[in-house]
């Protein structure tokens, strides 16, 4: 193994242990409120574990509207970990545990995995306070570790093993779907219609063969994620919660929502197709994903782990290291902020008051923005990696015609 591969798994492990000391705290209270959030411990891990019947070693989704809000794999990763965990007295406990030495284990591979793709800023990954901060609030590692194998593979044109990590980690958080919208233009640059419509038939056989037959034994069960995120309203570190906190009531919030996306997907759009030259998938899956989290009605604080490793291989020159700083600074003043606010609506003796909450989701919502801006200029600048195949859009609109009979 290269000094270099020894070194970045010794980092991630060291700040794995300085995150475990984070959250181990919890354990020795059983997670009570408002403590959790005092001590920024709070965990979704023995949260679910027995309000999902996982402690009595039910199927995830047999419960009907009890069952799992998460996609398929997850909910089978939640049910498969408490199968062998040890029951009793420490179950709990014994559950998070088992949980987060396997995250621990996902946070070294992807600090790897991210290396291959940007040795040059490698190091990052492992040392980023916002991501340590969250390193086991949820499961969303095991989502992210199969879309960067997707990223990863696409790049080096090795298309039929990245659909099916896409289609694994759709299966997984749900979230990599909107990376089939850069897909879909990168293919388009590169005049390959038949191979995104391989690529898009095989991420949607491997999403089915995964979750067909959990739909067809408990559909409710199944269900339940996509019903539940329809229908929520705005939510936690969302620009809309935050806008609502600070008096600004916004009618037809869902629609409202889904323009802003549909807007930004519009932007993005227009950005691919005017790069001087062909992106790398790498190259926009942080723009993409990062616009997704701000426009969407639920920005919850464990996101800054799909977000770091994606920014890290995004990065291209070093005069941009300031903004990932920036944007890491106003992630960790969040993650002490949803803690200390959580903590005075459940009668803890001081905390953070939901006007102060608002306007430090906002001032994060800002810090992702100017990383994205930061990005979108490096890249109309040049420095989006790929081979050179300029197309502007002008070109695209109006030969296009042409190209495809």
């Amino acid at each position: 193994m290269q000094k270099s591969a020894r070194a970045l798994i010794a980092l991630a492990i060291f700040t794995s242990l300085i995150s475990f000391a984070k959250f181990n705290h919890c354990t020795t209270t059983d997670w009570s409120t408002p403590d959790q959030y005092i001590h920024a411990c709070y965990s979704d891990l023995p949260a679910l574990y027995g309000e999902r019947g996982l402690n009595k070693g039910e199927w995830a989704y047999s419960n009907g509207d009890a069952s799992v809000e998460y996609p398929v794999v997850t909910g089978a990763i939640m049910w498969a970990i408490a199968k062998i965990v040890p029951t009793g007295d420490n179950a709990l406990q014994n559950y998070f545990y088992a949980n987060i030495f396997f995250l621990a284990l996902l946070f070294i591979l992807i600090s790897l995995l991210v290396a291959k793709m940007r040795p040059e800023f490698a190091y990052l990954t492992p040392i980023a306070p916002a991501a340590i901060a969250s390193l086991y609030i949820n499961w969303d590692l095991w989502a992210i570790i199969s879309m960067l194998g997707a990223i990863y593979w696409f790049d080096r044109k090795k298309l039929d093993l990245s659909a099916l990590a896409l289609g694994l980690s759709i299966s997984t958080k749900f979230m990599p779907i909107f990376l089939l919208l850069p897909i879909a233009f990168i293919f388009l640059r590169r005049n390959q219609i038949q191979g995104a419509l391989r690529y898009f038939a095989i991420t949607a056989a491997t999403f089915a063969a995964i979750n067909l037959p959990v739909y067809l034994t408990t559909p409710e069960g199944w269900l339940r994620f996509y019903q539940l995120n329809l229908s929520r309203g705005s939510d936690w570190g969302s620009i809309w919660y935050a806008l609502t906190a600070l008096g600004i009531n916004l009618a037809n919030l869902n629609y409202l929502s889904i323009l802003v996306l549909l807007a930004s997907f519009a932007a993005i759009t227009i950005y691919i197709l005017e790069l001087k030259n062909i992106p790398s998938l790498a190259s926009l899956s942080f723009i993409v994903l990062a616009a997704v989290m701000v426009a969407s009605k639920v920005y919850s604080p464990q996101y800054v782990l799909w977000l770091t490793p994606l920014a890290v291989i995004a990065l291209v020159d070093k005069r941009d290291l300031h903004a990932f700083w920036i944007w890491q600074g106003a992630e960790v003043i969040y993650h002490v902020a949803i803690w200390q606010h959580l903590a005075s609506v459940t009668g803890a003796k001081f905390g953070l008051p939901l006007y102060g909450y608002a306007l430090i989701t906002l001032l994060r919502i800002a810090a992702t923005i100017y990383l994205i801006a930061i990005f979108v200029r490096r890249g109309l600048a040049g420095g989006t990696q790929g081979p050179a195949a300029h197309r502007s859009l002008r070109e695209f609109l109006f030969e296009s015609g042409n190209a495809y009979p």
